[in-house]
Formats: structure tokens, sequence, C-alpha cells
């Protein structure tokens, strides 16, 4: 229990501090003042001066955020260029003075930085571990009481290398072979499981269960881990994350329609009490498990992040593309209703999934990773 506690506060440390580092060291490139950085939202339970920059820890550990100098009304920051140089002689170094794309950037630096998480760590995982693809051998995983495969003593655990001389690769082939040769009598070369080689008659029937098949046997493919030269695994890696990014926006999308056609939160959704149960299954696995649900909880911060709802980096994203394209900032004032209007959103949604799986802990349903 401790373990996880610790394993899970590292993991949201991380996955904050990489998406903020990604804001603040941006920032810093393109002149903008850091007022605070930010692990938590307010209240402040510590904040320490560095520089010209405040470091905080917050009472909310849900997030954290990036404050910059002049950022806008919506961000807690309120600069007017117009005053004297004097009294604002950091004027250049607001956020607001910046051109829009230093701003666009500036605001997508966090979700870029959670996404190159997940990638780096997706390529030492097929590097390092491989990735778990179909075989080319056929296994034995059910036989039907009474079969025709019982009788011929196919077992469970069996590796069918040929039936009537030919190799056997996958599933597919051997389902195939089997209707083509329905009550005829065929010869089956099988591996059991001590690695022995017996050689076996079936008869597939004509007539059969339609749960059980002509032979009576589930089969399936071997699994075995595929691996990738170092130079290969980050392209693998990038591609393999773009796959899962849509499968977030997907499922993110499925989960937003249960939430309003459906009005309940769907089953396998989690908050920061799901995660942190999910943690603790994934540190019973070992430490790349658990790297992987460090590689999926940072892409989906990323997909989360980059949509298009105020008070994320997505909404803040959209608005500055409205100035760029019609060349008129939002009016701060409407811009600020807005992100507050989102954050209450954010807020009640964490609210609900927290509920739901305070519900689900107490009730004892399992959450399915």
């Amino acid at each position: 229990m401790i373990v996880t506690i610790i394993v899970f506060i590292l993991i949201l440390s991380v996955l904050v501090l990489i998406h903020e580092a990604g804001h603040f060291f941006v920032a810093k490139k393109m002149g903008v003042k850091v007022e605070e950085f930010g692990f938590g939202f307010p209240p402040r339970i510590y904040g320490k001066k560095i520089g010209e920059t405040v470091y905080s820890l917050n009472a909310l550990p849900i997030g954290g955020f990036v404050k910059l100098y002049g950022e806008d009304e919506a961000g807690m920051g309120k600069v007017s260029l117009k005053k004297s140089k004097e009294k604002y002689k950091d004027a250049k170094r607001a956020f607001f003075a910046k051109n829009p794309w230093q701003r666009a950037l500036i605001v997508v630096a966090g979700v870029i930085m959670n996404f190159l998480l997940a990638v780096i760590i997706a390529s030492y995982l097929f590097a390092v571990v491989g990735i778990s693809v179909p075989g080319n051998h056929v296994l034995v995983a059910e036989v039907a009481k009474n079969s025709p495969a019982e009788k011929a003593g196919l077992m469970v655990g069996d590796t069918i290398i040929s039936v009537n001389s030919i190799k056997i690769t996958n599933p597919e082939q051997l389902i195939s072979y089997t209707k083509q040769h329905l009550g005829e009598k065929i010869s089956m070369v099988v591996l059991d499981k001590q690695h022995t080689q017996h050689t076996l008659s079936i008869t597939p029937r004509v007539k059969y269960p339609a749960n059980e098949g002509a032979m009576g046997v589930a089969i399936t493919s071997d699994v075995i881990a595929k691996k990738y030269p170092w130079y290969q695994a980050p392209v693998v890696g990038t591609v393999e994350t773009v796959k899962q990014s849509w499968l977030v926006i997907q499922g993110l999308g499925q989960a937003v329609w249960q939430l309003v056609a459906q009005r309940s939160v769907p089953k396998d959704i989690a908050g920061p009490i799901g995660i942190a149960e999910l943690t603790g299954q994934f540190v019973q696995i070992g430490p790349n498990a658990v790297l992987s649900l460090v590689s999926l909880l940072s892409l989906n911060l990323a997909v989360l992040n980059i949509l298009p709802i105020p008070a994320l980096d997505g909404g803040r994203l959209f608005f500055i593309l409205i100035e760029a394209i019609t060349g008129k900032k939002v009016n701060p004032k409407y811009e600020g209703y807005a992100h507050a209007v989102g954050m209450a959103f954010l807020l009640m949604l964490i609210f609900l999934i927290t509920f739901h799986d305070i519900v689900r802990l107490i009730t004892h349903q399992p959450l399915i990773p």
C-alpha cells in the first residue's frame, strides 16, 4: 500500500512537472517572465522565490500551473503596456506582448512534452522489452468434452505443428483446412507441453454444436516479444503513440457521449483514486508495466489538454488562433469568463469521477485497465 502511494505520487509529480516544464522553458526562451511555477492548484501550502519565480506547492494535487507575467485576466495577470516604462520596465516581457505564434508555442509546449515523454517510454519498451505480437505457432486453448479432439488425445497447451504434412502457422489456416476436410480423417502432428512430438488422427465432424467447431477445439496464436533495434524503436514508438492518441480521442468521445446522453459515468473511466488503484496493479506486475502506465497517462494528459476546452491549454490556444485569424484579440474579460466556466466544469467532472471511484471501491467493483 505504501509503495503504491509513493509510486502514484512520483508518477503524478513527473507528469505535472514535465508538462509545466514545457511551458516554463519555452516561456523563458521567448523572453516571457515567469512569476510562479506551481505544483497543484491553490490555496498555496508553501512557496519559495528563486530569482524572479515563485516555486509553490498547493493544496489541490490535481495538476499544476505556470503563471506568466501579464498573461491575461484569465491567467491572473493584468498589465497595461500603455503605462510608463519606468513603472512597467518588464512590459516587453509580458505574455500578451508576444505575437500569436510565440504565445501559441508557449501554450502547446506542455502538451508536446507529455507526448514526447510517451514516445520516449514507448521507444524504450520497444527496444528493451519488445512488443507482444502473434507468433507463427498455433496453440490449443480449449478442448470440448466428447469432441473428436478430446478422443484423439489433443490437450490444452499443445502446439499444432502440421496437418497431413502441411505446416500450420496461424489459426485461420487450420480452420480453413479443417472445413475443406469435414468427415475425413486427418493426420495432425502436435508438440505437447513437455516438448514431445506426437502424431494424432482426428476426423472433423460434418455436424457439430455451433459453439464447438468441427474438431471441438479452441485455438489461438502464440505470442512472442518482438524487439526493435535502437534506431528503429523511436520510429515505431512514435507511430504507436500516434495510434494510441487516436484511441484516447475515441475513448474520450464515447465517455462524453455517455455523460451527456446517458447521464452516467463510464465504468472504465477513472479519476485520481482510480488511477492510484490502477497504479497498485501495475506495481505488482513490475517496473516495465509501471513505465507503460506512465506513458499511457502522459499521452492521456496530452490529448486532454489539447482539446479546445476553456481553462485547458487547448482552450487558450483556441483564443490565440481566433486572434491570429481575425487580427483582433478576444476581450480578456470574456475570455476570463470562459476559462472560469471551463475550470468549474472540470472541477465538477473530477468530483463526479472521484465520487464514482469511491462508490466502486465500496461496492468492490473491479477497475479494468
